[in-house]
């Protein structure tokens, strides 16, 4: 799930640090690389190419899952690094690939089940690009509002600096109290890590926090933000008290030293969004790793489950599958999981047990989707804008008695999604403050959503809504809680200090939860694959 409102300065930045390998470590050298060459077994006999002799098969890199961030390193490696990564292996326990991306389309109607969207920024623009859906781009209007519940009404954010003074989200002492503390004026820094919650108390007040970041984590997580770390959920902003000693400070100090470090020329086959806006596909999110998966072929094997990973005498790596043609084992330079931390982490313990407890202790919350289509008719009209539902969605702070944490108006912000004179609406419910949907009925997660849209956006007397979608998810989305950064470094530290060089970590546990974080982050980790291959494996 990624946020309604534009967070490109919250978005979180997890150091994705490379498994450094000094000098006097090297790894045993590689034999002259050979096409990959699979070994077959029926039944529960594994059977395992060699490795050392002539005659042995070797891939320069496997990716152990098929979500977004396994096959963007895949696509990242071929289109950037495909000089040392030539053969590319991607493997996906799921009979398809995209991870909880999920695209649904029926009767008419056109929607998400996972990830809703994503911001368009240049990374997610070329991974896009490269994969030849450039035509296929939609993007939501830049001008569109967005919306917080606050005391019965739903309240528009202002988009612009120019909103500041007149939107109503806020009272005149909270700006102020906002104002200042941005600039500085304001408790310094306690000397530990911080939550989102003491992070934005301290330096923007107590209105900021309820009233806009408090149902953005809810937007962006589904996450409780007296418990998420304000370092790791959201490096950026964090960063900028850091750098400049207050908000305004690092804002400017950033700017100035941006301004003296000249960009590179932008790739002009990249397509300019205006405004801040968010952007999807024409048929859906699951368009981009079906692409991906076409291009990459037969590197790319569904229904394939890692049972184990060894280590090789040579430096590489043995991984077994179980696969509907029986067990299959492959031999890689290099490999990266990213799989969630909890499925790693079984994965992982009979190499290192150390690596395995950090992964194991990440914390993914359970979410729900609820897809819902009203008539026209049923939205109040006093959320109307020039008679039509317009904007990006709502979000819902937990003090204002709503169960539901967000709804996005799936119809609106995008083309083509609903029938004409149906709006589609998104709901998420649950999360990290409300675990119970487990033990819900779809029925009861329905009846829960509309009891809520009743009392802001649909009218208490409208006819009951078409159900399309219900999608529960157990593990949802990975909390990026206080010492997440610490457990991370300890997981990549305890493999690199046990000797497992070129077994990289990745995925959204990594990188970011939002879906351009993924892929932001998968163009990082292949540069580290690269790094590892050229520099280690072909010397």
């Amino acid at each position: 799930m990624t946020a309604l409102i534009d967070l490109s300065l919250l978005r979180s930045s997890p150091s994705v640090s490379p498994f450094s390998i000094p000098h006097h470590q090297h790894p045993p050298r590689f034999r002259k690389p050979f096409k990959l060459r699979c070994s077959l077994a029926e039944g529960p006999t594994i059977s395992s190419s060699k490795i050392d002799g002539g005659e042995s098969s070797i891939a320069d890199c496997v990716i152990v899952g098929g979500g977004i961030s396994g096959l963007c390193i895949a696509q990242a490696l071929a289109t950037k690094h495909r000089d040392v990564a030539s053969n590319v292996i991607v493997t996906e326990a799921r009979d398809r690939v995209g991870g909880n991306i999920t695209t649904v389309e029926r009767d008419g109607y056109l929607w998400e089940e996972g990830p809703n969207s994503f911001q368009p920024s240049d990374p997610i623009l070329t991974m896009a690009v490269d994969s030849g859906l450039k035509d296929d781009l939609v993007l939501g209007d830049p001008n569109a509002p967005r919306f917080v519940l606050w005391e019965g009404k739903l309240r528009p954010v202002p988009s612009k600096p120019t909103d500041l003074p007149f939107f109503d989200l806020m009272s005149i002492a909270g700006k102020l109290r906002a104002g200042f503390g941005a600039i500085g004026i304001r408790p310094p820094p306690p000397g530990y890590e911080e939550s989102v919650e003491e992070f934005v108390r301290r330096n923007l007040g107590a209105e900021v926090f309820e009233r806009f970041i408090e149902p953005f984590c809810s937007g962006v997580y589904a996450g409780d933000p007296s418990k998420l770390s304000m370092k790791a959920a959201f490096g950026r902003v964090w960063k900028l008290e850091e750098i400049g000693g207050s908000i305004i400070g690092g804002t400017f100090k950033t700017i100035q030293e941006r301004n003296k470090t000249p960009k590179p020329p932008r790739d002009p086959r990249l397509p300019k969004p205006k405004g801040q806006t968010v952007g999807s596909f024409r048929k859906g999110l699951t368009m981009l790793p079906e692409a991906i998966a076409n291009s990459l072929g037969s590197n790319v094997k569904l229904s394939w489950k890692l049972s184990s990973i060894t280590k090789l005498g040579n430096g590489g790596y043995n991984l077994t599958f179980e696969t509907p043609e029986g067990m299959v084992s492959l031999q890689s330079r290099s490999v990266v999981m990213t799989i969630p931390s909890h499925v790693a982490s079984n994965l992982l313990h009979p190499l290192s047990a150390a690596a395995a407890d950090a992964l194991s202790q990440f914390y993914y919350p359970p979410v729900a989707s609820v897809t819902v289509s009203y008539p026209k008719e049923a939205i109040r009209k006093e959320c109307l804008i020039d008679g039509e539902l317009k904007g990006f969605g709502q979000l819902h702070p937990r003090s204002q008695g709503i169960e539901t944490l967000g709804t996005i108006y799936s119809s609106s912000l995008f083309p083509n999604r609903a029938p004409s004179g149906r709006v589609l609406l998104l709901n998420y419910i649950g999360g990290a403050t409300n675990t119970g949907i487990l033990s819900k009925t779809e029925g009861e997660l329905v009846e829960a959503v509309d009891r809520d849209l009743r009392k802001m956006l649909i009218n208490p007397n409208a006819k009951d809504p078409l159900v399309l979608g219900v999608r529960v998810w157990p593990k949802a989305i990975p909390q990026f809680l206080v010492g997440h950064l610490d457990l991370l470094d300890s997981a990549k530290m305890a493999l690199r200090d046990s000797g497992f060089h070129g077994l990289f970590l990745g995925g959204n546990y990594v990188s970011g939860v939002a879906l351009g974080r993924c892929v932001e982050g998968a163009y990082e980790v292949a540069a580290e694959v690269k790094e590892f291959l050229s520099q280690y494996a072909y010397k």
